[in-house]
């Protein structure tokens, strides 16, 4: 039997079991061992504030509607292959862009191998280090800048511990939860940062913090924090000529933003980033493939299965989701098993 997390409903989960059915001769069975939760994604659909994106340039992301299964982080073995498939498929480790299931059946051009310097578990973070990957692109920091990063959840650590590899000015990162601050400076990993801080975005005294590090704003600053209010502290923040990158997803929530006052004559450029596309400016030299071996490489160095703070059973995922929902600040990285 197969089991499969289903969204029904705000905040309603299911796991439905339907018969295993046998692969095509062009296709593998995969049975799962792990699946990452995307605490930012995932939380808007579990609470049902997703949009309808018909314009999507990614079928995970277009026509959402309950009853859904979703999710894009999952880690598995091949157990079963087809009569035209090649044998090396067979038991290999491999990744996949499938919801949180505990088997499914797939075309192997849509596996991706799983490099062995990688256990499964660094291994469900490829998305999200994707994602940083991207968002590194596009922000292109350069020699001696001072960055400021807004959201330590999983891809603002991917993305400062990216950033931190680079010989900045400074590196700053904010976030309103004492465990996601500390992530990343207890994490053992070398920065080559001149300086590196982490603060309280919702300390009273934050602005006056931030000044410390750039006194004249920062050159460049990414918003991932999934709130959309820290978007006008991000603007607030860069200096004149500056970047915002933005990578968080809001679904439906909306903040109004300030965009009068001193940003009319800042020349600071915001940047929308996601990483179903690749930047017109790169797509020439870059496609997927490239990107995602620069992203293994990154995970290989980073290792980020210290960051994973809870594992559930399938069978438990309400309860992980609950967690998600009402006590994001004991959480990290959540991860779903299957034993």
């Amino acid at each position: 039997m197969r089991r499969t997390l289903v969204f029904t409903a705000p905040r309603q989960i299911e796991i439905r079991e339907e018969p295993l059915p046998n692969p095509r001769d062009d296709e593998v069975l995969v049975e799962t061992l792990c699946s990452a939760v995307s605490a930012g994604t995932e939380a808007l659909v579990y609470r049902g504030e997703f949009p309808q994106l018909k314009d999507a340039h990614d079928a995970l992301s277009s026509d959402l509607k309950y009853p859904l299964a979703y999710g894009y982080a999952a880690v598995g073995r091949v157990k079963v292959i087809g009569k035209l498939v090649h044998g090396n498929w067979q038991d290999r480790l491999v990744f996949a862009f499938q919801p949180h299931t505990s088997h499914f059946i797939i075309r192997p051009e849509l596996l991706i191998p799983i490099p062995q310097s990688l256990s499964p578990e660094s291994a469900c973070f490829l998305p999200n280090m994707e994602t940083a990957v991207n968002l590194i692109q596009d922000g292109a920091p350069i020699l001696g800048e001072r960055v400021l990063v807004f959201g330590q959840g999983v891809v603002g650590l991917l993305t400062a511990s990216l950033l931190a590899e680079f010989p900045l000015e400074c590196l700053v990162t904010a976030d309103y939860f004492p465990s996601r601050r500390s992530a990343l400076k207890n994490s053992g990993y070398r920065l080559r940062v001149t300086s590196y801080a982490s603060l309280d975005s919702n300390a009273p005294d934050f602005h006056t913090l931030l000044s410390g590090y750039a006194h004249d704003g920062f050159d460049l600053t990414y918003e991932l924090s999934g709130n959309p209010s820290a978007l006008n502290d991000a603007v607030a923040a860069t200096r004149f000529s500056g970047r915002v990158v933005i990578g968080s997803w809001y679904g439906q929530k909306r903040v109004p933003i300030d965009l009068g006052g001193t940003f009319h004559r800042s020349r600071i450029k915001l940047i929308s980033s996601q990483v179903s596309t690749i930047a017109p400016e790169l797509s020439a030299r870059w496609d997927k493939s490239r990107r995602f071996g620069v992203a293994w490489d990154a995970l290989s160095r980073i290792q980020p299965e210290k960051w994973i703070t809870h594992r559930f059973p399938l069978g438990q995922a309400a309860a992980a989701y609950r967690l998600l929902d009402e006590r994001p600040q004991e959480t990290i990285q959540v991860v779903i098993t299957y034993p």
